[in-house]
C-alpha cells in the first residue's frame, strides 16, 4: 500500500508541474460559456466513467459546466468524427481510448486519428482484462484456452465495438491462443460488460474501468490483467505471464483532444486545467476504474506522439497476429 501510494503521489506531483509553471506566464484563456466533452460510446464504458470522474473537478477548476455527451457507434468513429469536425474553439472536446486502434482495425475511417486533432492531456493509463462469466467452469486462463478449444465456436466473446480497444485486446487474444470464438460487437463498454454479466455472452476483455465493479462484486469472474504486472486496483488477479498467456498484453489510455486548428494559447490553458483536475481525481480514478495517471504528457505535442506510436504499435501487433482491418 504504501508503495502504491508513493508511485501514486510522484505521478500527481510530475502532472502539477507545469501548471505551476505556466501559471507564472500570460493570463490564462478562461471559456466564456459551457464546454462539450465527446465521449463516443454508450454509458457505463471506461471512457464515459473515467470522462465523467475528470469532468466533476474539471468544471470548477474552469468556472464552465462540462458536459459529457455520449456518441455511441462504430467503434467510435461516429463521436470521433463528430469532434474533429466541430470549431476548434476549444469548446468541444473528446475523450476517446481507441483513438489509436481505430485505425489499426477500420479499413476506411472518415478522419485521420492524428492529423485531425490536437492533443490536451492523458487522463490515466490501465490495463485491459480478460474475464468470464460466472457460469463459464474455467477458474483461470489456461483452463478457458483448454474450454476453447475443446468446443471450438460455441463460446461468444463480447466487445465493445468494431475498432475500440477491447475488440483489439480480443483479436489478439484468439490469435495468440489460437482458439475459436465468436466475436459479437456492443455499442460500447457498458453494453457489452452487461452482456457478460447476464450471460449473452461468456468471456471478454474488457477494460478495466467497465468491468472493475463486477469483478469486485462476484458477478464476473477475471483471471488476468492483459499486463506484465498485476495491477494495484486488483492484487489478487494474475498478469498475464503469471496467467500463461504471456504475449496477449493491452494497455489502455485515454486521451483528451480538441479538434485540429484549435489556438495555441486555448490548448494550453485546456491542458493546464486538464491536468489539475487529473491530480485531484487520481485517488478515484485509481479505485473506481482501474486508472493511474502518468507524467509526461504535458504538451499537445508529446499527447498526439503517443497516439501515433500506439497507432503503429498495435497495426504491426495485429497485423502479426493475422488481423486484417474489416
Amino acid at each position: 500500500m504504501t508503495t502504491r501510494r508513493h508511485a501514486l503521489s510522484l505521478a500527481i506531483g510530475a502532472l502539477a508541474a507545469p501548471s505551476l509553471a505556466r501559471a507564472q506566464g500570460a493570463a490564462p484563456w478562461r471559456p466564456t460559456r459551457p464546454l462539450r466533452l465527446i465521449v463516443p460510446f454508450a454509458p457505463g464504458g471506461s471512457n464515459d466513467i473515467v470522462g465523467r470522474i475528470v469532468a466533476e473537478p474539471l468544471s470548477q477548476i474552469i468556472g464552465q459546466p462540462v458536459v459529457v455527451e455520449n456518441r455511441a457507434g462504430a467503434g467510435s468513429v461516429i463521436g470521433s468524427e463528430a469532434a474533429a469536425r466541430s470549431a476548434p474553439d476549444g469548446y468541444t472536446l473528446l475523450i476517446n481510448s481507441s483513438q489509436p486502434t481505430v485505425p489499426a482495425i477500420v479499413a476506411r475511417v472518415p478522419y485521420n486519428s492524428i492529423t485531425d486533432f490536437a492533443g490536451i492531456a492523458v487522463a490515466g493509463f490501465s490495463p485491459y482484462t480478460l474475464v468470464v462469466n460466472r457460469q463459464v467452469r474455467a477458474q483461470n486462463a489456461q483452463e478457458l484456452v483448454a474450454l476453447l478449444k475443446a468446443d471450438p465456436g460455441r463460446f461468444n466473446l463480447a466487445t465493445a465495438g468494431i475498432g475500440s480497444g477491447v475488440h483489439v485486446a480480443a483479436e489478439l487474444f484468439r490469435a495468440l491462443t489460437g482458439v475459436d470464438v465468436e466475436l459479437v460487437h456492443y455499442r460500447g463498454g457498458g453494453p457489452s460488460v452487461a452482456a457478460l454479466v447476464a450471460g449473452e455472452a461468456q468471456l471478454g476483455t474488457p477494460t478495466m474501468a467497465s468491468s472493475i465493479g463486477q469483478v469486485r462484486g462476484g458477478t464476473l469472474r477475471a483471471l488476468a490483467v492483459l499486463a506484465e504486472q498485476r495491477s494495484p486496483a486488483l492484487p489478487d488477479v494474475p498478469s498475464a505471464p503469471e496467467a500463461g498467456i504471456g504475449r496477449v498484453i493491452l494497455e489502455e489510455y485515454f486521451p483528451v483532444m480538441a479538434p485540429a486548428g484549435t489556438p495555441a494559447p486555448i490548448l494550453a490553458s485546456l491542458g493546464d486545467a486538464f491536468r489539475q483536475a487529473i491530480q485531484q481525481s487520481a485517488p478515484k480514478l485509481l479505485d473506481l476504474a482501474g486508472v493511474a495517471p502518468r507524467a509526461g504528457y504535458d504538451t499537445p505535442e508529446k499527447v498526439m506522439e503517443l497516439i501515433r506510436t500506439s497507432v503503429e504499435e498495435q497495426t504491426r501487433i495485429l497485423r502479426a497476429a493475422g488481423v486484417q482491418p474489416e
